[in-house]
């Protein structure tokens, strides 16, 4: 394995290699054994949790009182028996109407989950729950989740918020899931109404939906009438040929009334089975109304106004400018450390999850919180990195995609395409490019991955581990087509899903957190609606499979690769031999591994061997940077999950010194022993020493057990020493 430098003839045959493993039988399985000895130097992990102390925050509240929105499950089951008890709402945008007045909108089912006053939801999810030092381990399933923290005025059950026709229904139209009690089924088919987009305007925020065929703009606000707080929701109704029904919901003590714009539109406000409904009959042209809510008391009659379209002013203008700490170790594959701008002007916490790039250079980086900045000056010395605040309100987004120079974000609500329409520098829409496909609202289904696909389709990752419920796509990895109309399984049965996507051959792959049912850490090959061997505990029948569990590409030991994330594709690096080449990403103990793919074998194997270990703060996603040819990454310390490193976030630099790499260049199972091939010249005499190698196997037991034990061959707990 040593290398004694570049001008010694390079060992190019198997020939060496074969004396050492001329005498030793093929294995079937090369890699586990590959994994802890052949490539130990390069394998050497830990697997240590460290607390975090407390201490005063920095920051400033995690909703920030003069942005328009935030997104957030909202739980509503058991505010009252005035209101529904169903009323969980996976997917919310909750409005901030001023006055400690809000209101949630489910994108799913078109509906208002609630209007309340007090002060907002309970901080109890991930992003909020954590955002201060003293955060807590967010809990799975779905017995904590974020509340109205205040007086609910209206709130509906699980129906659509509008319909079609003259009969009112009150039953979930979606298909169910598999848990049929599971609330997050989804959105409503395209007839019955689709969410558009949120467009942020001078007077707060706009909602565009459709109900069937029919356009509707509504904007929500909070108004003082006669010494009396009111909230009104104003509405412009595109051209219709049938009549709608838009559900208003159940009232506590307050009061509810219909305005229209003059007396010869018709809309009726009226009491069914519980709930206030308003009534549109078809109309040729558009149509205005308001509809006014109280906490108590009879509400006023609000002539409706036009739905605003001016453009908000500049939000964030400041740039905030950092810069980085290089590496100055003598190594083919350095880490630069890049300084967050944790110092900057609103008190906002900066937890990056992913790091992708625009053509120019400009990176694009979402965080925990809900916001995406925009990074320039990311290249050569690093010395002037300037951060400007992009976006906010998203729902814990954890991973960004780029295509034809347009910005689309995952989050828990769906994919956004984030547009900046008046080119100010901040986005003004947010587009709900795609949301076909369901959302539970359990704490654990994390929006893991996003990456682009060869024919401009997506594919995405989507934490499992549900403790309540089954949903329909928990633990599943989908394709999103090019239009984000619709999605389909490539594999489900994860446990936590995340994704690499090759973009010239669509060749996606995952890794998989070992825990139940997974014994270590695999890398996967994703198609086929194949089951990748999770179930979860108390809603599965106990080691009862679906179907034949996929076998990986390879398994990585727990002490070299204790908890996994993403792979990433490095075409268009200028990073040496690891150009073209497909590297995966360690979390626990925050590590780059190159990937090294057997092509020759009947089923693609892959091995692993690490680039570098240098990293001061976790790891999830990155990219290519097209300006300097160097590799991203960026990450943060997900709630519950180990960690060796006491840095909460980060984003740093791998950068190529063209110093000689070691690493192997291939790691090919052969009828003797396995080839070895490297790039750079070998030490001939320490090559074909056996001495120089130390070589074992094992294997592993998928049981209901978190992780698994090493096993001999004759079924004994250890492992096998063959050299």
């Amino acid at each position: 394995m040593d290398s004694s430098g570049p001008k010694k003839k390079p060992l190019r045959e198997s020939t060496a290699l074969s004396k050492v493993f001329g005498k030793m039988r093929f294995l079937r399985t090369l890699t586990p054994w590959l994994f802890s000895t052949v490539l130990a130097p390069f394998l050497i992990g830990a697997n240590v949790d460290q607390a975090l102390p407390e201490k005063p925050t920095p920051w400033a509240d995690w909703v920030e009182p003069d942005f328009p929105f935030f997104s957030s499950i909202l739980d509503a089951r058991d505010i009252g028996d005035s209101f529904p008890s169903n009323n969980l709402t996976p997917r919310g945008l909750v409005l901030n109407l001023g006055a400690d007045c809000w209101a949630c909108f489910d994108t799913d089912l078109l509906r208002i989950a609630a209007i309340w006053r007090g002060q907002g939801v309970t901080p109890i999810a991930l992003a909020p729950g954590s955002y201060h030092p003293w955060g807590g381990k967010t809990k799975g399933g779905q017995s904590a989740l974020p509340k109205p923290d205040g007086d609910v005025w209206f709130a509906n059950g699980i129906y659509p918020g509008w319909q079609i026709g003259e009969r009112l229904e009150l039953g979930d139209p979606r298909q169910p899931a598999p848990s049929p009690e599971e609330v997050g089924r989804g959105p409503l088919s395209e007839e019955q109404g689709r969410f558009q987009a949120i467009r942020i305007t001078d007077r707060g925020t706009v909602l565009e939906y459709n109900a069937g065929d029919v356009s509707i703009r509504e904007a929500i606000s909070a108004s003082e009438k006669d010494g009396q707080l009111v909230v009104e929701r104003h509405f412009e109704i595109g051209q219709s040929d049938h009549s709608l029904m838009l559900v208003l919901g159940m009232k506590a003590q307050g009061g509810v009334a219909l305005g229209l714009s003059n007396e010869n539109q018709v809309a009726n406000l009226a009491e069914e089975q519980s709930r206030w409904v308003v009534r549109i009959p078809a109309h040729r042209k558009s149509i205005q109304f308001c509809v006014s809510f109280t906490g108590t008391g009879p509400a006023p009659s609000i002539k409706p106004q036009a739905i605003p379209k001016r453009e908000p002013k500049i939000r964030w203008p400041q740039e905030v400018i950092t810069s980085a700490k290089l590496s100055t170790k003598d190594e083919s594959y350095v880490v630069d450390d890049i300084n967050l701008p944790l110092e900057n002007p609103w008190r906002r916490n900066v937890r990056p999850a992913d790091i992708q790039f625009l053509k120019d250079g400009t990176g694009i980086a979402p965080t925990l919180d809900g916001d995406v900045w925009m990074i320039h000056g990311l290249r050569d010395s690093l010395d002037t990195v300037r951060w400007k605040r992009f976006a906010s309100g998203l729902h814990e987004p954890m991973t960004v995609a780029i295509r034809d120079e347009q910005i689309y974000v995952f989050d828990r609500n769906g994919i956004w395409r984030l547009q900046d329409t008046n080119h100010d520098g901040e986005a003004d829409v947010h587009e709900l490019f795609s949301n076909a496909f369901a959302q539970t609202a359990d704490m654990r289904e994390f929006p893991s991955s996003i990456r682009l696909a060869p024919k401009g389709e997506f594919v995405i990752a989507k934490g499992g581990q549900q403790a309540s419920t089954l949903g329909k796509h928990n633990g599943s990895v989908l394709r999103i087509s090019a239009d984000g109309r619709e999605s389909t399984v490539l594999g489900y049965g994860f446990r936590q899903p995340s994704i690499g996507v090759n973009t010239r051959t669509g060749l996606v792959t995952s890794s998989d957190q070992e825990g139940q049912y997974i014994p270590s850490t695999p890398l996967h090959i994703v198609r086929d609606h194949q089951f990748y061997g999770y179930l979860s505990e108390g809603l599965h029948e106990r080691e009862t499979y679906p179907a034949p569990i996929a076998e990986p590409m390879t398994w990585i030991p727990h002490s070299v690769n204790a908890s996994a994330i993403s792979q990433i594709w490095l075409f268009g690096a200028k990073m040496g031999p690891l150009n073209d080449q497909l590297v995966h990403v360690g979390f626990n103990r925050p590590q780059l591994f190159k990937v090294m793919l057997n092509e020759r074998s009947p089923r693609l194997q892959a091995s692993v061997a690490n680039i570098t270990n240098d990293f001061q703060h976790p790891l999830l996603n990155g990219s290519v940077n097209p300006k300097d040819g160097q590799l991203y990454i960026a990450g943060l310390q997900i709630n519950g999950w180990g960690t060796t490193v006491d840095r909460l976030a980060g984003i740093s630099r791998v950068r190529y010194t063209g110093e000689s790499v070691t690493l192997p260049s291939e790691v090919v199972p052969m009828e003797q022993g396995a080839l070895l091939r490297f790039d750079t010249r070998l030490d001939s005499k320490k090559a074909t020493d056996p001495n120089s190698y130390s070589l074992s196997s094992w294997s592993y037991r998928r049981t209901y057990r978190y992780g698994s034990g090493q096993y001999k061959a004759d079924g004994n707990a250890g492992i096998d020493w063959l050299v």
